[in-house]
């Protein structure tokens, strides 16, 4: 079991998050609170807040990479096998809606093979609170085995 897997387990959803953003700063900027955390999938939540906003009011597209990266970080992290390491090579984003409420960000890997070392193409998917998906991510993982 990876260490942050078992770390959400130990210590549950609100006080795994301020870990998280603690080792990882820049993921307070979001506020995050992880939801779910297992191998192959991993969900948050991202409040609204002004501070996330853009020049209209929407949430900003940084943001919801932000959010999109932590996902598809710890379910890769929960899913790669033991021993083996993981770095994010890329991102190719779709902003499919104005994002007007928090969001719920989804990494969904049951489709991914991860027994390989090699590039895992993860998704996800932010929701808006009317369950309107806003956001795609498709994040390049580079998985290696140590």
């Amino acid at each position: 079991m990876s260490q942050s897997l078992a770390a959400f387990n130990a210590f549950g959803a609100e006080q795994f998050s301020a870990m998280v953003c603690q080792q990882a700063p820049y993921f307070s900027t979001i506020a995050p609170e992880l939801v779910e955390l297992k191998p192959t999938y991993a969900e948050a939540r991202m409040p609204f807040r002004k501070e996330i906003t853009n020049h209209i009011g929407t949430v900003h597209a940084i943001a919801m990479c932000n959010a999109a990266e932590l996902v598809a970080g710890l379910m890769t992290d929960a899913s790669i096998p033991a021993g083996s390491r993981w770095i994010p090579q890329g991102m190719a984003v779709q902003y499919l809606a104005k994002a007007k409420t928090g969001l719920r960000a989804v990494a969904d890997g049951s489709d991914v093979d991860w027994d390989s070392p090699g590039e895992k193409v993860v998704p996800v998917t932010l929701y808006d609170e009317s369950e309107q998906a806003v956001f795609t991510a498709a994040i390049t993982m580079n998985v290696k085995a140590e």
